[in-house]
């Protein structure tokens, strides 16, 4: 018989654990490695946002099969809901699973025992995920088998590149003709001024010289500020300690313009964060950086994906090569009250009263 367990914290998680988290790291990429949930707990939220694990064994004296990190919120009109522990700063999130180990049996165990404590969770709502990830299907399976009514959603448009073995010079030759000529025409001025200097900062002695720089460059950009201004600087300092970090600085005249944070995992370089001070825009200093960024995780840490990450910009297209979409499942629990109204307002009748006949043997509980 499973057991489920719920942890308050990831300091609280057995030692067990760690070979789940490594494997859905290599499996699924850092969003969702133990280093980057700690840092988005302890930087990236809200000053005490209540976290939940659940940890599913598939029976008493079992390694735990599967991890699920959630976080409590609420909605309008006091409901009470579960979230994918993920937020603005997370491009994707996903089940933690056992790789040698059939999870759907667990998962359906696992979702009808959130569906069943009480008090009720009203919603559950998962997002960013991926559509083509194994356990997917699984998911949605495990959350219509506890008897919620389920509405898939999209969160947005996501750009990759397949670099496939080649060399940085070979992918160049393939990318737009504007941007080719921007590159070369701007990249000889800067060269002949001898104004501009990039660098790559891994780690080392250079790393908090890096971070300031950054900030500085992002105080001077077009973006707004971090909700959390803590968590950057804390993911790069996690990011140098994993040995993932690839942050780009281009400075001219000695002073930072233009900042990029590449993370590299298991393969695939993905670019987080990025800014250029809008002084230097006809410089096209952003472009010129993330080049040199391009030929170090092509020709230097060999990756196999380079990925951009959120949204569907018109720039991101000129550097990738292939577009996928990442979608959210929200969940409504028919065994609460609440959940039912919620599911009424976001569903037609015949869709709410096919869930009610699922569930004719529960009964509706209060909140």
């Amino acid at each position: 018989m499973p057991i489920i367990e719920t942890y308050r914290h990831f300091a609280e998680l057995p030692a067990e654990t760690a070979s789940l988290f490594q494997h859905a790291c290599q499996a699924r990429g850092f969003f969702v490695s133990r280093p980057w949930f700690e840092n988005l707990v302890d930087a990236g939220m809200e000053m005490d946002t209540p976290v939940r694990i659940y940890a599913a064994r598939e029976e008493a004296g079992r390694d735990i099969a599967l991890l699920l990190p959630l976080r409590e919120s609420h909605g309008r009109f006091g409901l009470r809901k579960l979230e994918g522990l993920a937020n603005w700063y997370s491009s994707l999130y996903a089940v933690i699973a056992a790789p040698d180990r059939e999870p759907r049996r667990t998962l359906h165990l696992l979702a009808q025992a959130i569906a069943s404590e009480s008090p009720r969770w009203d919603v559950l709502d998962f997002h960013p995920l991926d559509p083509r990830d194994p356990l997917f299907e699984p998911l949605l399976q495990a959350l219509r088998g506890a008897g919620m009514a389920i509405q898939r959603y999209f969160c947005f448009a996501n750009w990759y590149l397949e670099v496939a073995g080649r060399s940085y010079e070979a992918y160049a030759a393939t990318l737009p003709s504007r941007l080719k000529s921007t590159l070369r025409r701007k990249g000889r001025q800067l060269e002949k001024s001898g104004r501009a200097r990039f660098d790559i900062v891994c780690g080392g002695e250079q790393l908090e010289q890096a971070i300031a720089a950054y900030q500085t460059v992002y105080s001077h950009s077009w973006k707004s500020a971090e909700p959390a201004p803590a968590f950057l600087p804390g993911l790069i300092r996690t990011c140098a300690s994993q040995g993932w970090l690839r942050l780009g600085i281009a400075t001219v005249d000695g002073q930072p313009v233009a900042a990029q944070l590449w993370i590299v995992c298991n393969g695939v370089a993905s670019i987080y964060k990025l800014a250029y001070d809008e002084r230097y825009a006809s410089l096209s200093i952003g472009s010129l950086l993330t080049e040199r960024l391009m030929r170090h995780v092509i020709d230097i840490d060999h990756v196999a994906e380079v990925d951009y990450l959120t949204g569907d910009d018109a720039y991101k297209r000129d550097w990738m090569s292939h577009r996928r979409e990442r979608c959210g499942i929200v969940a409504f629990n028919l065994r609460s009250v609440r959940g039912l109204a919620a599911a009424a307002l976001n569903f037609s009748g015949v869709a709410v009263k096919s869930g009610l006949r699922r569930l004719r043997p529960a009964r509706l509980a209060p909140g």
